[in-house]
């Protein structure tokens, strides 16, 4: 069967599966189970309709169940096994990795990808969106500017590679100090300051979709409020920090969010530049030392990455609520 055949026979029978699971449901919760006739046909009509809901539900919380719920808790009980999958040590994998060196560095670079790349980028997308909206030339500034979004993250590591090469005829900032007399050097290979030019491919990426985001919000907030401030003699620093930005604050907590967890799970870039070597590890990288050796292992530091992510995941959920009140 080609493709084209097989992606068209796929859509009708998932869409005809789902009209045939709801209209077959409906039938039987209303004709068999509740039907609506006899002496309690109120009762049975109320009861319906209280039930209804989860029919609709239903076929979702599935899909969760076995494609999210599932796999957590078995990638957890398999993270209370050896690296054999046979003999069962409970937590000793997690006991394990307080242990090491490597997991507490990777833990600790994670925390400095948390802090940096979801600020910076947050606050240069904030910063290009006020800028270039004032400017004729903006939308062309704004698509250069998003374009790295357009690029992978193992394309944008190689060509930041070239970047940082230590090659002066190749790399930016080797040839710069050679141009002033300077040695060369590897940035990638600096302890504890190559995780920042690392980081910095991220919040090159990353700065585009906030830019975006955040123009969208600067664009929505009333003209009225803003010559009111300048009526009343507000400069363009206090507009923007004590008018334009409290106004858009819940959209800036949204697009911080939204990167933090992007940086959680980040492991291309670090993959592609150095490997984890270098002090570069971060747990997703680390993780994958350990993926065809060690299943035990890799499995309970791909649970220690989703313990992670899940409050910022809760407190975005909760924002988002508070926004849509």
């Amino acid at each position: 069967m080609s493709p084209i055949l097989q992606g068209i026979v796929t859509i009708i029978i998932g869409v005809g599966g789902c009209v045939g699971y709801f209209y077959a449901s409906n039938l039987i919760l209303d004709k068999v189970i509740f039907p609506a006739r006899g002496a309690h046909i109120g009762r049975n009509i109320n009861r319906a309709n209280k039930v209804r809901p989860w029919l609709f539900l239903f076929p979702a919380i599935f899909a969760l169940s076995l494609y999210l719920v599932y796999p957590v808790i078995g990638s957890f009980y398999r993270s209370l096994f050896d690296r054999s999958g046979m003999g069962f040590i409970g937590l000793g994998n997690y006991f394990d990795l307080m242990r090491e060196g490597t997991f507490r560095t990777a833990v600790f670079n994670n925390l400095l990808w948390v802090l940096f790349v979801p600020a910076l980028a947050t606050f240069l997308g904030l910063l290009v969106a006020q800028l270039t909206d004032r400017l004729s030339w903006g939308n062309i500034a704004k698509s250069l500017i998003f374009m790295p979004m357009a690029i992978s993250f193992v394309g944008a590591s190689l060509i930041w590679k070239f970047v940082y090469s230590a090659n002066p005829d190749i790399g930016i900032l080797n040839s710069m100090r050679d141009f002033f007399g300077m040695a060369p050097v590897d940035p990638v290979q600096i302890p504890f300051w190559n995780n920042f030019f690392l980081m910095f491919i991220l919040v090159w990426i990353q700065t585009g979709f906030a830019m975006v985001i955040l123009s969208a919000a600067l664009r929505g907030i009333p003209e009225e409020t803003i010559e009111a401030a300048i009526i009343d003699g507000a400069n363009p620093f206090q507009v923007f920090f004590s008018i334009k930005v409290p106004q858009i604050m819940g959209t800036i907590v949204v697009v911080w969010t939204t990167i933090t967890i992007l940086v959680l799970k980040v492991f291309d870039i670090v993959y592609t530049m150095t490997g984890g070597n270098f002090g570069t590890h971060i747990l997703p990288s680390y993780m994958m030392t350990y993926m065809f050796r060690d299943d035990g292992r890799a499995t309970a530091v791909a649970f220690v990455i989703m313990i992670l992510v899940l409050p910022v995941m809760v407190w975005n959920i909760r924002q988002a609520r508070k926004e849509m009140r």
